[in-house]
């Protein structure tokens, strides 16, 4: 395998990919393309990359390897190197309660959407789309599939609500705050990277990660440097290395300038 100096990991929404154009600004594009010459590209984010709305941002990214929701699903090129799946009785006691509660709650797997209460995910797309197209499935079906993470779309009462009745899991907020994460306490992205690490054999001390939400704490956390985009929640900026400009403020190209990540 080719040795490379460096791992630099990026999230994808609102730090790769702008919510306000849907496009990956042309400085970040360049940046990425820099960064090849001497580092691994990894996206750590808590899609699963290989559903048919991240698709296409995938092969723009072109990664060398991809941390997928929230780590516990990691891939590189068409190769699963770890995977881990969602506790069956949790995962039960967890819909009912939403369910009960009237929280929109679930997941897609590859072409198709399982989701209690799917009409809060059909309002947020129209408010971001204008249009939803999904097919919606029986979301009972989760209890016989594989889950790794789900996704609640809602305020962030519903999510501190099922955190508080579910110590084993964390709901980190959508930058946006129209939801969250759901991911068993063990799992993040940090230990994805450590993952990837031992993979590409470089070292943590030798890792840069970008974010911008709260699903980005442990990555920044652990990272031999942590960036925060200048759009980022308060909280993240807090624990960052480095504090960039905003994702429309060539963020991305200016903290690899700042933190001399290109190959001279």
């Amino acid at each position: 395998m080719e040795q490379k100096k460096r791992i630099v990991s990026f999230d994808l929404d609102q730090t790769l990919l702008s919510h306000s154009t849907w496009k990956i600004p042309d400085s970040a594009v360049w940046a990425l393309e820099k960064l090849r010459q001497s580092s691994w590209i990894i996206l750590a984010t808590g899609r699963d990359m290989d559903n048919y709305y991240s698709r296409e941002f995938k092969e723009m990214v072109r990664p060398d390897g991809i941390i997928h929701l929230n780590g516990t699903k990691i891939t590189v090129g068409n190769q699963l190197i770890y995977e881990h799946v969602m506790d069956k009785d949790l995962l039960l006691k967890l819909m009912k309660y939403a369910d009960e509660k009237g929280y929109s709650l679930g997941l897609t797997a590859g072409d198709e959407d399982y989701y209690l209460h799917p009409e809060e995910v059909r309002a947020a797309d129209i408010r971001r789309w204008g249009e939803c197209g999904r097919q919606f499935r029986d979301p009972w079906k989760l209890l016989h599939m594989k889950v790794k993470t789900l996704a609640y779309l809602g305020n962030e009462a519903g999510a501190l609500d099922m955190e508080k009745q579910f110590p084993q899991l964390k709901f980190p907020m959508f930058a946006g705050k129209e939801g969250a994460d759901v991911v068993e306490i063990e799992a993040s992205k940090a230990e994805g990277l450590k993952r990837l690490c031992a993979y590409f054999n470089v070292p943590l001390r030798d890792t840069v990660a970008f974010g911008d939400s709260m699903n980005d704490y442990e990555i920044l956390m652990e990272a031999g440097t942590g960036v925060a985009m200048g759009n980022s929640v308060p909280k993240l900026k807090e624990i960052a290395d480095y504090i960039t400009t905003d994702i429309e403020e060539d963020g991305v190209w200016n903290a690899c300038l700042a933190l001399n990540l290109f190959e001279k």
